[in-house]
């Protein structure tokens, strides 16, 4: 069973933000062998949410909710991950819903851009995202914007 938590940077613990900042280096810098700026100084920001998913006190799920104007004009979710050993589990689905929840919680109504890898566009097609921009290089890896429009705004 996996624990949800969706907390402000002031709100985490040290050694959450640990744990957090370790996850992302894991898969973001290690796994995916792209040497990049982790700390892009977006996690400290007022309005920036953390959502931690945690098994065993192991965060095995992560994302972080940036308000409108962070990263996008729009609300955005980034730095998605599943521990690599609970891939093919589906908890990316359950990771999703959950930011889906929080974001929505946070800012109703709100559309949602994300900066996704681009052979995961369909994997977030499922929720409603569709491309909003052409393939591009981001650290080297192809990425493609997309959004999830929200009818009512």
């Amino acid at each position: 069973m996996i624990n949800w938590q969706c907390l402000d940077f002031t709100q985490l613990t040290p050694t959450q933000l640990y744990a957090i900042i370790q996850a992302r280096i894991n898969v973001f810098v290690v796994e995916q062998t792209c040497p990049y700026p982790e700390l892009d100084g977006k996690d400290t920001l007022i309005g920036v949410k953390h959502l931690l998913g945690t098994h065993d006190n192991k965060i095995v799920a992560y994302a972080r909710l940036l308000p409108p104007g962070v990263s996008y004009p729009s609300v955005s979710i980034g730095r998605v991950l599943t521990d690599a050993t609970c891939r093919g589990q589906r908890l990316g689905y359950q990771l999703m819903e959950q930011a889906l929840h929080q974001c929505e919680n946070s800012w109703p109504g709100h559309n949602i851009e994300i900066g996704a890898q681009a052979h995961l566009t369909h994997f977030y097609g499922k929720f409603g995202f569709t491309p909003s921009s052409a393939p591009y290089l981001e650290d080297d890896i192809p990425h493609i914007d997309m959004t999830l429009v929200k009818a009512d705004s």
